[in-house]
């Protein structure tokens, strides 16, 4: 029986390239379960199949989106009875946050070899739990999302711009993000509006549940239970209530610097920057006009009529690599 289960959106912009030798890898193997989805849609029969196998790990080989479509069918879909199996990340996609913060990082098939040897053996040492976040817009019935790593206000622009204009350029990705945070300074510089720069945010009010209320106009909204941010610094240390970890930044171009600056160099704190604000919370509402959010790389929006609520969810174990 196979001992992990691999789970594949060969659709992924990372499997392209690599999905070939993920298959290699796989049919010399027999302690792995290979499993390919045609479609996004397909992801609940997939997890029925591989249910039935009882793998010891579930491994997502796609994009963050991949990943929030498998979480989110894990936690509706009831498929291990109740009682799935950690769940790793391997390196792919255009960002990999999720897989950054479990420790995946470099080759795809060498993350997969140390899963495999790694589920040979005691789990214990490599399982760690994580709050998810689950969006929905508060209505009664409604049936969340499930995510890890939600943006919104400029940086959710800043995001669609990067995805709409700049990645279909071909650029290396690195590149593609300096280039685009490049065009988000000019814009906040300049003031200027075009339809080669990103698009501006719009006024944001952010509630958290009886504690504290933001308005104003934010180049960076942030809303994570990951440990890492998006350039790789530490969420801060907080002795605050909850588990959902939310940064404002305000939008003036040198609050923007310092708190990109502050990020790459790990000095990224509560109260440490005015302008920045640094929150924790169990309940999270945000509320405007017109907002884009992006939760592990889906859109979602809210309006004046539908307001995006956000909630932590009980642990989920995962599998870290990096001891």
């Amino acid at each position: 029986m196979a001992i992990v289960a691999l789970l594949s959106n060969p659709h992924s912009t990372g499997n392209r390239s690599i999905l070939p030798k993920v298959r290699c890898f796989c049919a010399r193997n027999p302690d792995l379960f290979h499993y390919e989805v045609e479609e996004i849609s397909q992801v609940k029969k997939a997890l029925e199949t591989i249910a039935r196998v009882k793998p010891k790990v579930l491994v997502v080989n796609g994009g963050d989106g991949t990943v929030q479509t498998v979480l989110t069918e894990l936690y509706h879909g009831g498929h291990f009875e109740g009682n799935p199996p950690p769940v790793a990340v391997l390196p792919n996609g255009k960002t990999n946050l999720i897989a950054l913060d479990l420790g995946s990082e470099g080759d795809p098939i060498a993350a997969l070899r140390r899963i495999v040897e790694a589920a040979k053996g005691d789990l214990a040492p490599f399982v760690v739990g994580r709050e998810l976040i689950a969006l929905s817009d508060g209505s009664e019935g409604a049936k969340p999302v499930l995510g890890m790593f939600l943006g919104g206000a400029g940086l959710a622009e800043t995001i669609l711009y990067c995805r709409h204009k700049i990645y279909p350029l071909g650029f290396p990705n690195g590149f593609s993000h300096v280039i685009a945070l490049m065009a988000v300074f000019f814009s906040a510089i300049s003031g200027l509006r075009a339809s080669f720069l990103p698009r501006r945010s719009e006024p944001i009010r952010i509630s958290l549940f009886r504690r504290k209320e933001l308005q104003g106009i934010f180049s960076i909204l942030i809303v994570t239970t990951l440990e890492r941010l998006l350039l790789g610094s530490k969420t801060a240390e907080s002795e605050k209530p909850g588990k959902l970890k939310l940064m404002v930044v305000d939008e003036r171009p040198w609050t923007m610097f310092r708190a990109i600056f502050s990020a790459m160099i790990g000095n990224l704190g509560p109260g440490k920057i005015k302008g920045i604000h640094i929150e924790q919370g169990d309940v999270i509402r945000i509320d405007s006009a017109r907002c884009s959010v992006v939760l592990d790389g889906e859109i979602f929006e809210a309006n004046e009529l539908k307001p995006i609520l956000l909630r932590s969810t009980a642990p989920v174990p995962f599998l870290r690599l990096a001891t």
